[in-house]
């Protein structure tokens, strides 16, 4: 398969190149450039991917939260990264291209794909028995589950706990919890709090890293509002940290925090710091779909689903 051409593919070249340009000059201050096989390592990808990631002439689409761990863990310019969320969204909508097989390629010409499936390919004479064979072995797999389950859901009644059905996450507002920030935290964890943190006047920077400066920062917020002051947001920092945010109250950077997390979940938001119309019917979109009242107001609730809605935590 060759690189992408065309002007509908420059977007993922030009993200490449970007992405590869933040690697190549990630050695300044006395740090050393990290390998690719460690940077991979800290992405939770392999070395693989990451090489096609960071190559403009055969590139692949590195997705948003890749893009913005990479920016975080290079410390890469923060001018940088809103030009590269813009083309991590604009490669995303890429369609991958294909090699099709020309209609006229004779058998002789298959791909490896196309071999690989007929060799797999069981010969018609032995369909009907290997179809058999299924089916017999699919009802056996059937009943010892069943079994096993309902072994499974004895056992553990007998113990007191509770019915399988119910280890899993409840649905709606009631499975949402606050997080646990703390020193060490990459992206959504962090950015967040930074993010609230410059809501309440706090000069910090929101680099997707909660480092030494956030954690003092924490600890200043926390001394101020009768807290614990460990450096670590949990319940009840959270809850002196969010700010309700309406029509007649929406601090910039507390609406930057909102509108980031609202896209992080799949709701596009456009990151302008203005509570504008199009935010607001976001929120009500968020709000409908996790049950919430739809009032188009970033409550507690609201804020605390949101936290909850987000990707796996990343931590250094």
């Amino acid at each position: 398969m060759t690189g992408p051409t065309g002007p509908d593919r420059e977007a993922v070249r030009a993200l490449a190149e970007l992405l590869r340009t933040w690697w190549e000059l990630s050695a300044r201050e006395g740090r050393p450039k990290p390998t690719q096989q460690s940077l991979a390592g800290r992405l939770g990808i392999d070395q693989t991917t990451l090489s096609r990631y960071l190559n403009p002439r055969h590139p692949s689409t590195a997705p948003l939260r890749t893009v913005e761990l990479l920016h975080t863990v290079l410390r890469a310019p923060a001018a940088d990264l809103p030009r590269a969320r813009a083309l991590a969204e604009e490669a995303a909508a890429v369609p991958a291209r294909k090699s099709p097989r020309p209609a006229d390629a004779a058998p002789g010409d298959a791909t490896p794909a196309d071999a690989a499936a007929v060799v797999v390919a069981p010969a018609p004479r032995r369909r009907a028995t290997t179809r058999a064979a299924l089916a017999f072995l699919a009802v056996l797999t059937l009943g010892g589950g069943i079994g096993l389950g309902w072994s499974v859901f004895a056992h553990r009644a007998g113990q007191g706990g509770p019915p399988v059905a119910a280890a899993a996450a409840p649905a709606g507002p009631a499975a949402s919890r606050w997080p646990l920030a703390r020193k060490g935290d990459l992206l959504w964890k962090a950015r967040t709090v930074q993010y609230l943190l410059q809501a309440h006047g706090h000069a910090v920077e929101a680099d997707g890293d909660f480092g030494v400066a956030t954690a003092a920062a924490v600890k200043t917020f926390q001394a101020a509002h009768g807290l614990l002051a460990d450096g670590k947001v949990g319940a009840q920092t959270w809850s002196h940290l969010i700010i309700r945010i309406d029509s007649h109250n929406d601090p910039k950077q507390a609406v930057v925090a909102l509108q980031y997390l609202l896209n992080n979940t799949g709701t596009a938001t456009d990151i302008t710091g203005i509570f504008t119309p199009s935010t607001t019917r976001s929120l009500d979109t968020f709000q409908r779909a996790r049950g919430l009242p739809v009032t188009g107001v970033a409550d507690p609730a609201t804020w605390r689903a949101l936290l909850a809605s987000q990707g796996p935590a990343i931590h250094r």
